[in-house]
């Protein structure tokens, strides 16, 4: 008994030992997520930022002028996962913040929890370790990881598996809120909740330009004469969905984030490394009365700017800059698209999922025999009932592949493509879809939309009507850390490598399922 008892005292101190004895490791990692990003609005604004945000990144950290996303990345939870992890939707099990339930024939978040007693969210569905995974089993739990976001499923693949606290807002209650798989609220968004969440303040709530209008670069002269206004009134049912893509909620992040750094003392709590996930937007605000948001846009980076600053200033104040690795990067993605008048007469046209539906039942049941073949349209993919298929002793890859053959020619298509057709890599296209797919949850088919139509998913209320377009620019991303040289670099990297870059800073494990090696800075 006393020799066990030895052997794990000297064991503790000897990880103990070993956490103390390398005091050059950093002491806090900050890694921040800003939806949609856009390297050329950063570069064009820059003189219009000041000294301690964007700047702060480009003069003391490795600028990444072109970081690229697998094309498929749509939205800011799967893209979160890739940053995360180091590697593709395929292999970390989110391709999309929704997938389609084949059962119940209705669509659900990807990273909604699977057993009540976690709660609404867990990261049971992410199936690879984090960049917050490996920090947490780094420090043998002595460290804390928090994230922060106003959607909880980018705050809890931020947190990952090991997090000790996730936060999002609950868009009914107006509050911040977690799940049974975290621990309960930290205390500064517990006292928070009493009397300044969103749920207290929206109503008094004003976004306005936070320069004179003559400042903003590019703006045509219409869009001079009078400064938007932006409220968000409680009795509006949009009024969170509206105020989480504005700069208010970009504020009201940041300000969780300091309280956390202050108030937790993060990073200077031990000698494990502490982690804070943070979730920014710098989406295109389409709830304009005109259509143009470029204005809106651009004074979604200044203030943007000015958050960082404030996070940057908390972290001197606390455990310094010198001893935080920060990392920041974009979505990959971006939306911009917008129903164009039709006095433009650009090509295009309207796309009814509903009426696609009716059609390619009805080819398939001439066909095969009548009978009910398809699930649902969830996306662009079409997912057959398999059941049924079974049950007239089909062959299900003859009957995809005639949907295919059949939905190819139907107009605002672009291309249709079986998962056989994806799982054979067979040309560029489908090798770039296949790392976008994951095969538990995906369609039997993958429809590519021809740009510039508008796709209607009519079969549900109320329809959503999305309009097609190919938007490629440049997103970049920023790691800030001691020891590492400021430098810009130019040409292309795979967002896969970030994961895997931060580990190497950190000195310890990459998660489990990176796929590239790290960028050498």
């Amino acid at each position: 008994m006393k020799r066990i008892l030895t052997t794990v005292i000297c064991s503790l101190v000897g990880i103990n030992s070993m956490l103390m004895a390398d005091s050059s490791r950093p002491r806090l990692v900050v890694g921040i997520v800003v939806d949609q990003l856009r390297t050329d609005y950063i570069e064009y604004l820059r003189r219009h930022f000041g000294e301690r945000g964007f700047n702060l990144l480009m003069q003391k950290g490795a600028y990444l002028r072109d970081v690229s996303f697998p094309p498929t990345v749509s939205d800011a939870v799967c893209a979160t996962a890739v940053v995360q992890t180091g590697s593709d939707p395929s292999a970390n099990g989110i391709a999309a913040a929704e997938t389609f339930d084949r059962q119940s024939r209705n669509s659900r978040e990807t990273l909604a929890s699977t057993t009540p007693i976690q709660g609404r969210y867990s990261p049971e569905n992410l199936l690879l370790s984090t960049i917050s995974d490996e920090v947490a089993i780094d420090g043998i739990g002595l460290g804390a990881v928090y994230s922060i976001a106003v959607n909880p499923q980018q705050a809890v693949a931020l947190a990952g598996h090991a997090g000790t606290s996730a936060v999002w807002l609950d868009p009914e209650s107006g509050r911040w809120t977690t799940s049974g798989w975290y621990k309960e609220l930290p205390l500064p968004v517990a006292l928070r909740n009493r009397s300044a969440s969103p749920a207290a303040t929206l109503d008094t709530m004003r976004w306005e330009p936070a320069l004179e209008l003559d400042q903003y670069p590019g703006i045509p002269a219409q869009k001079r004469y009078y400064p938007f206004r932006h409220t968000f009134p409680v009795n509006d049912r949009d009024a969170y969905r509206r105020w989480a893509l504005s700069p208010m909620a970009n504020r009201e992040v940041t300000d969780i984030a300091v309280d956390y750094i202050k108030q937790l003392r993060l990073g200077g709590r031990g000698d494990a490394i502490d982690m804070l996930g943070v979730a920014y937007t710098a989406t295109p605000f389409k709830y304009v009365k005109d259509g143009d948001f470029r204005l809106e846009l651009e004074d979604t980076y200044i203030r943007l700017d000015r958050q960082l600053q404030r996070l940057f200033d908390a972290i001197e104040e606390g455990p310094g800059l010198d001893n935080t690795v920060i990392y920041l990067t974009s979505t990959g993605y971006y939306n911009d698209a917008s129903v164009d008048d039709p006095k433009y007469r650009i090509p295009g046209g309207d796309f009814s999922k509903k009426r696609a539906l009716s059609l390619l039942n009805a080819f398939l049941s001439a066909r095969f025999g009548n009978a009910d073949y398809i699930c649902g349209f969830h996306g662009p993919q079409i997912y057959l009932d398999h059941r049924n298929i079974e049950t007239r002793k089909l062959n299900a890859d003859d009957v995809a592949r005639a949907a295919s053959e059949f939905m190819s020619r139907m107009s605002g298509v672009r291309g249709a493509y079986t998962v056989t057709d994806i799982i054979s890599e067979a040309t560029p296209r489908l090798a770039s879809l296949r790392r976008g797919i994951d095969l538990r949850t995906c369609g039997d088919l993958y429809i590519d939309f021809q740009p510039g139509w508008n796709v209607s998913d009519d079969t549900r209320f109320p329809t959503d009507t999305q309009p097609t377009r190919d938007s490629m620019v440049s997103t970049p991303a920023f790691i800030m850390a001691p020891g590492t040289a400021p430098r810009i670099i130019d040409t292309p990297v795979d967002v896969r490598r970030l994961a895997p870059t931060v580990t190497q800073i950190l000195r310890i494990r990459s998660p489990n399922g990176v796929e590239l090696r790290p960028i050498m800075l």
